[in-house]
This record gives structure tokens, sequence and C-alpha cells, in this order.
């Protein structure tokens, strides 16, 4: 669902998070054929390999992910080409009501039976399996249209959920926002543990508001959105007026060092495990920088030409349609993720990816000791994974969840009320 020198508009890739894109990121590991003892090269002709065994099956889903002015009547569709379908998933967001939805006769094709609701997320996962069997996965998420003459915030975390100390609370608004100062009064953040929280602009439809430090494990953040009658621009009032609350759960910290070729987990101040990894390599490094995991998926699709690495011919690098353990880090398509098309022995030893930070796994997913399952089966969203000694520059604050790279100063004055 990343990347160094070759990163072409990378920024505008996917929406965050609400959805955010789902034909992913970095999903090669030999992005640096020169390497002076031959492992990238051997590397690159194993991702050929991989690709050559992919799945035939090419699953589309419109409107294209991260749409946020979808149709509730006839847009949504699923469709399959070089397989069928074997399951389709369409769920609310907010409340996880799963849509009623058909499959055509000969498993080609999808769509809901009924009328969606207006302005609501819905987060999209379509399977399909070719003629040989192989599987392939893609995931979408949309938004759907709101009335003309009003605006709605589309809000992460959801009610309810338990997130890690780094998730911020991020809104995106359906229409830009011209009174800045109405609407961030008519929006309010606390926590049970008394932090100050302060709103920053990051442009007329992005307002995240964050504390000066991580959130304090085990407390409780209530958003209150009191905008129903504010005018955010001319003619265009808001209509929600909500209440929602999240739990902070343990405090989960975990530092990748690019030279070092090591991630080290910290829970709630204690090391509990180190794992071997392989980060971006000199040719395509990893952002450094302070990231929040935003998404997260057991499998998914990672196709270099979404992100930017095309070949000539226009197909991407690579594409590899089912990654596992897959947590997005970014926007524009940074992820940690689990890597079974690489050798066991570049794990700790060679950086040799697109961008992305890669842990040992089997195809499938489903060996529970690997360290790319173990460490999905032990984060959650909202955990921090710090990244430190890369040869590329500091992720931009907001690429994905990632404010906490932002001075606290710079912040503050971000703010249409300061």
């Amino acid at each position: 669902m990343t990347y160094g020198k070759r990163r072409r508009s990378l920024a505008a890739a996917a929406a965050l998070l609400g959805g955010v894109l789902t034909l992913t990121a970095c999903g090669g590991d030999g992005g640096d054929e020169g390497g002076t003892d031959g492992r990238a090269k051997s590397q690159a002709q194993v991702d050929r390999q991989a690709a050559k065994d992919a799945s035939d099956a090419r699953i589309t889903i419109t409107p294209k992910d991260g749409a946020n002015n979808a149709g509730i009547n006839n847009d949504v569709k699923v469709k399959v080409a070089g397989g069928k379908l074997t399951k389709v998933a369409m769920i609310a967001v907010a409340t996880g009501t799963e849509v009623p939805g058909t499959l055509s006769p000969d498993a080609r094709s999808w769509k809901p039976d009924s009328q969606l609701e207006r302005s609501t997320k819905y987060k999209i996962t379509a399977e399909a399996k070719d003629s040989r069997g192989r599987e392939a996965t893609e995931n979408s998420t949309i938004t759907t249209v709101s009335p003309a003459n009003s605006f709605i915030g589309s809000f992460t975390p959801e009610d309810g959920s338990n997130v890690g100390v780094g998730m911020p609370v991020s809104i995106n608004f359906d229409k830009a926002i011209v009174n800045q100062k109405a609407v961030e009064s008519g929006i309010k953040v606390t926590s049970s543990s008394g932090q100050e929280v302060v709103g920053h602009w990051f442009n007329s439809n992005r307002l995240d508001f964050r504390p000066a430090g991580y959130w304090q494990a085990g407390s409780t953040v209530t958003l209150k959105l009191d905008l129903d009658g504010v005018e955010g621009a001319p003619g265009v009032e808001g209509v929600q007026d909500k209440t929602v609350s999240f739990t902070i759960g343990r405090s989960q910290v975990s530092t990748v060092d690019v030279k070092t070729k090591q991630m080290t987990v910290v829970r709630d101040g204690k090391t509990i495990k180190t794992i071997p990894i392989s980060a971006g390599s000199p040719k395509n490094p990893t952002y450094n920088g302070q990231m929040v995991i935003s998404e997260r998926f057991t499998k998914t699709r990672m196709n270099g030409s979404t992100v930017g690495f095309k070949k000539k011919n226009g197909k991407g690098e690579y594409d590899i349609k089912d990654v596992p353990h897959a947590q997005r880090l970014s926007t524009s398509g940074t992820f940690i993720h689990g890597n079974y098309w690489g050798a066991d022995s570049i794990f700790g030893s060679a950086n040799t990816s697109h961008g992305c930070v890669g842990l040992n796994d089997v195809k499938g997913g489903k060996d529970s000791k690997q360290p790319g399952a173990w460490f999905y089966d032990n984060s959650m969203i909202g955990d921090v994974v710090v990244v430190q000694n890369s040869e590329d520059k500091t992720i931009a604050p907001d690429n994905g969840l990632n404010g906490w790279n932002m001075p606290w100063s710079e912040w503050v004055a971000g703010s249409a009320l300061s």
C-alpha cells in the first residue's frame, strides 16, 4: 500500500488515512544491483522470479483508492481480469457494518446491493485467484459524496478504537476551509492525562491535533466536533455535532538503525526484541524520522508503477501481489513489511529495498515465528517506528501521520487559534 532520489510526486500519492492508497509501496529488495558483494544483483534475479510466479489475476476497484467524492448509487465496482473473485468485503469504517453485495455469476465482478450512506468512509478488500490457484489481493478506501453546500471532516482514529502512543487526531475536510479560526474553534481534543493538545493546519483541508510529546499510555482521548452551522467557507456550513473517544494502549516505539540493519522494539520503556532488517538501498534510501503506523494489511499488493518506480515500457520495476504483514508508515508508500522473496542472508547485513523496511517472512505469511509475522502481531495502529542513520532526508510531517517530525513551536504556530 517509498523512496529516495527517484521519488516523483509521492506526497500526492494517497489520501491518508482514511484510506490511503493500497496499490502500495516498495516491494522490491534489489534497488542497487551494483553491490560490492553481488548480493543486490542476485536479489534482483529473485525479484524477477517472484514477479514471474505472481498471480495473473488483476483486480480493479473503482472509484480509485482515496476518492473522497464517490457516488452513493452506482460508482462502486470491483472487477477482475485473468482470474475470479473469491471474496469481496466492503465495510463502513466508523461502524464496522458490512455492505451487502452481489458477485456476478462468472465471479468476475461485484457491486453493492443498495444505496450507500452519504459522507461515509468505506474500506473495500477484494481477493481473487487465477487459473493456477495463485492469489491476489487489493485494498481500497473511499469516502462518499456530501451535500454541495456543506462540509464534513473525516477523522482518524475511529470512535472506540485502541491505538498506539503516536496516533494524532487527523481531520480531512471534504471542502477547503477558508474560515479556519471558526472551524478550529468548533473542535476540541482533550486527554484524560491532562496533556495540552493543539491543532495544526497542514493545508486548507487538513487539521491535525497532538500534544507536545507522545500520548500517555493508558489515557483516553476525546474529540468533540461542534461544527453544525459553522461556516467553513462562503455558503458552506458544517453539519457535524458529535463526540468520539479512543484509548491509548501500551507504549511501543521501534527504532530502525539503517547502518546496523537492526530494529529495536521498546515497549513501556523496556526492549522486548531486536530484529534484523533490510532497509532502502543506497540508490533508494529510506526516509529518516518518526513515522506512525496508519494502516495494516495481512497481505497486499505492491506495484512500483504506482509510486514512481517505472521501467521504460511503463511497467513497474516490481509488482508483488501478496506482500505479507504490511504496515503503512507514509502516504507516499513507505511500509514496514514481511519479505519472503529476499534471501535470508540480507536481513541484518544488506539494505536492498526501494525504500521500505523489510523483515524476514514466508510466502503467505502463515509462519508466526517469522520476524515479519511477529512484528505485525505485536503492533497496532498508532505505534511509532523511528528510522535513523539513513542517507535520505527526514520525512515531511504531512506525509502520513508524521507531525512528530515538526518542532512543537512550529506546530503551535500552525494553529488558527494561536
